[in-house]
């Protein structure tokens, strides 16, 4: 007897078991691969760690001469700092901050911690449509701004919680109830302080709130608050991330959000919560037309948040181009469009597509993480450039809203 070919197969389960049945089996299925997957990776008794940095690597990053970082290792006033068999100097992240430190105490201009009237940064990643660089972008800044020293949150907001992956967190087993952002912003009496859902990450100075599926309980219970008749007044749905955020306040310097990819409530209540609201934006022409409607939806349920008291008061809003690749003269055409539109609101880096984050990826990392050696040596320091430009674009943004000059 010849066995059914895959189509069959498929069409003969599919009348045996009901569609939810077989959505479940196959999710089970897939889960059990990837976490089969990960152990591979990442054995069940190890836990995601940070490369070291090279000298160069680390002047860059602070803004100091490679030729100076010797001196200071050769002078033993500096911390510590270790070599290599090769007597080439390596630094872990933590020995990078501790350096930082020691350079501010003489010139405070290389501390990056908020001071004075300097207020929280809470950026919301967002866009409408999948697909657009969302997280890889969020996760990528939220990463380039503890390499430089700020203290950071990332947040990951988006129920499908890839930026939890990339940081190591399988969602559906490593994340349990009330472990969530929902468990600081859910409207009963099984909220928890937010103190107690952070996590740190293995990036010195990076904590992380994860995600997984139960962030939709917020889209289901805020329905119900709103049509009950004994609801507290001060249970407004869009200002419950910010509440969240407050308890924190002091801790950080930058919140980075990473937004579902819906305009649900959560949507709403993040960019409620936010400073300033970065749109990733795939240029192609059905993204666009996306993108569109997002922007429609956005202005007409946030103008009804405003008039209820919200606060929609940002330090800046741009427009981020993103997988773009320089050699597709349609997506130039559709970025110069944009540009006469929005004019300084689409930032002037691009996110541009490169194998090497996708390469980077494959292993559940970014492009900060993979070191040099593990691909091809132009195509990753044309990534890690690119990504840089962006979010060294975004980090003057930070600095002039707080009223820093710019570096």
């Amino acid at each position: 007897m010849s066995m059914p070919s895959p189509k069959h197969a498929v069409a003969d389960q599919s009348t045996e078991h009901a569609i939810d049945q077989l959505i479940q089996a196959d999710a089970h299925a897939l889960s059990a691969q990837l976490q089969t997957l990960r152990e591979k990776l990442f054995p069940p008794e190890a836990k995601k760690t940070l490369r070291r940095f090279s000298s160069g690597e680390v002047a860059r990053l602070i803004g100091v001469t490679d030729s100076y970082l010797r001196h200071l290792a050769a002078s033993g006033e500096a911390p510590e700092v270790e070599k290599t068999p090769q007597g080439r100097l390596s630094y872990s992240l933590d020995q990078v901050h501790a350096l930082r430190a020691y350079l501010a105490k003489a010139k405070p201009s290389y501390g990056r911690f908020r001071t004075g009237n300097e207020h929280l940064q809470v950026i919301a990643v967002t866009n409408f449509k999948g697909g657009s660089g969302k997280t890889t972008t969020a996760t990528h800044l939220a990463q380039y701004f503890a390499l430089r020293g700020y203290r950071v949150l990332a947040i990951d907001l988006d129920p499908q919680a890839s930026m939890s992956a990339l940081f190591g967190y399988q969602p559906e087993f490593d994340v349990g109830d009330n472990q969530t952002l929902y468990g600081a912003i859910r409207y009963d009496e099984q909220r928890r302080p937010l103190k107690e859902i952070v996590r740190p990450t293995y990036f010195t100075g990076l904590d992380l709130v994860p995600g997984n599926l139960e962030l939709h309980e917020f889209e289901h219970s805020t329905p119900k608050m709103l049509a009950s008749t004994d609801r507290d007044p001060r249970d407004l749905f869009f200002a419950r991330v910010a509440m969240a955020l407050e308890t924190v306040d002091a801790n950080y310097d930058i919140v980075v959000i990473d937004c579902p990819p819906q305009l649900g409530f959560l949507t709403l209540s993040a960019l409620c919560a936010a400073t300033s609201v970065l749109i990733t934006v795939h240029p192609q022409m059905l993204d666009i037309a996306s993108m569109n409607q997002f922007l429609a939806m956005a202005s007409d349920l946030l103008s009804v948040v405003r008039e209820h008291g919200g606060n929609l008061k940002y330090d800046w809003l741009r427009y981020l181009m993103t997988r773009y690749e320089p050699n597709d003269g349609p997506q130039a055409q559709i970025v110069a469009f944009l540009r006469s539109l929005f004019n300084e609101r689409v930032l002037t880096a691009m996110m541009v597509k490169s194998t090497a984050v996708s390469d980077a990826g494959l292993s559940k990392q970014t492009i900060y993480e993979a070191g040099r050696e593990t691909m091809h040596r132009q195509t990753y320091d044309r990534a890690v450039e690119a990504m840089d430009d962006v979010n060294r674009e975004i980090e003057m943004l930070v600095r002039e809203a707080w009223g820093r000059p710019a570096q």
